[in-house]
């Protein structure tokens, strides 16, 4: 049973920083891809940036220049630093992860609160 934790959401002010990390277990595969996605209220979940075991990049234009996805693959590690944020930004981020072998699987963290306000 494969198991994503996440931590590191919270509260911060517009322009500040957080870093978001996610821990997968359960798979003796490694994930083929890592990644964030985020749900604000109303609003459908949103990928907000994926990276693979070679590290190939993808972030939403919205989060470019301004957040960074990085991995430790061995570990089963993904962080997302997340700089200059807006209250846009605000939402619940959740870690996704893929595998492929032996059958393709993605599986979801439960989430972690991000709120960026005044």
């Amino acid at each position: 049973q494969v198991q994503l934790v996440e931590s590191g959401g919270g509260s911060v002010q517009p322009g500040g920083s957080l870093r978001l990390s996610c821990t997968g277990s359960g798979t003796i595969f490694s994930f083929a891809v890592m990644g964030w996605y985020r749900q604000a209220p109303g609003k459908q979940r949103e990928l907000v940036a994926t990276m693979t075991t070679g590290a190939v990049t993808n972030y939403a234009d919205s989060v470019k220049g301004r957040f960074t996805i990085s991995r430790e693959n061995a570990k089963n590690k993904v962080y997302l630093q997340m700089d200059s944020l807006k209250t846009e930004d605000t939402g619940v981020y959740y870690c996704n992860a893929e595998t492929r072998v032996p059958t393709r699987r993605e599986d979801w963290g439960q989430g972690t609160q991000v709120t960026v306000s005044a």
